[in-house]
């Protein structure tokens, strides 16, 4: 990663008949790469297990998870664009200063790492989606509002708006999202353990996203999933729901 002066894992899923056919498939991007495709290796031993799901169903699409960074803050530095807000602030509970490297993240996969793929594998070079959880949803929301004629297919599950809740709103709503062919949002009603006040404040800064990008892309879709909790468990039950709704037509 030039932007960074560093190496990062990059794991590539390819469907089961990739070799057996002269095919080329869309690629989806996702965050959060150890917690993508399989249990083993997983930061807390739970993945989307999206490499099942996947196998099973017979998806034909390439998926590249992009690992996070572990240390430190640095997953936040990378997934929130601008440095975290008052609002941020106010819901940690004490002064934070994390975030604002988002937009050199996605220089690096827009200028580095899609090429690659695009040299290395059969893909079809105008069908390239973004999908994450959390403040990965945060980043892939910022995609596709920075890059809309790239990212034509967009998931935020559970997104973590709230870290730059502010200028996220702003930006999506200063954006031309025309190009942009879907777009899936999600929140649970336990994400918060033991908070309930709080879990509404956050679901209601979440929706507040979606009607404005509902007002600029004619397919979109929002769940409030019941019982949701901000853990993979939780997001692995959904996660073929998701993938269905961004992929129908494949």
């Amino acid at each position: 990663m030039s932007t960074f002066e560093q190496e990062r894992m990059i794991r590539v899923y390819l469907p089961v008949n990739y070799h057996g056919s002269n095919k080329h498939y869309p690629v989806l991007y996702m965050h959060d790469g150890q917690n993508v495709f399989e249990d083993e290796g997983a930061i807390k031993g739970v993945s989307l297990g999206l490499k099942d799901y996947l196998d099973e169903n017979k998806v034909e699409m390439i998926v590249v998870a992009i690992d996070l960074n572990p240390e430190g803050e640095e997953r936040i530095n990378e997934y929130c664009p601008w440095i975290n807000g008052a609002i941020a602030e106010r819901v940690i509970g004490h002064p934070v200063s994390a975030g604002g490297k988002g937009e050199q993240y996605l220089e690096f996969i827009v200028n580095e790492l899609k090429p690659l793929i695009h040299d290395k594998y059969r893909t079809l070079k105008g069908h390239t989606s973004m999908a994450g959880i959390s403040l990965g949803g945060l980043i892939s929301t910022y995609a596709a509002c920075r890059y809309p004629q790239i990212f034509k297919r967009i998931a935020a599950i559970s997104p973590g708006y709230y870290r730059n809740q502010e200028e996220l709103e702003v930006f999506v709503r200063d954006s031309d999202l025309s190009g942009v062919e879907k777009f899936y949002m999600d929140f649970g009603t336990h994400e918060v353990s033991g908070n309930k006040e709080l879990n509404n404040e956050f679901s209601d800064m979440i929706q507040s996203i979606y009607e404005i990008v509902s007002s600029k892309i004619a397919d979109t879709r929002y769940e409030t999933i019941q019982n949701g909790e901000h853990n993979y468990t939780s997001f692995k039950k959904r996660i073929g729901e998701v993938m269905s709704y961004l992929y129908s037509d494949l």
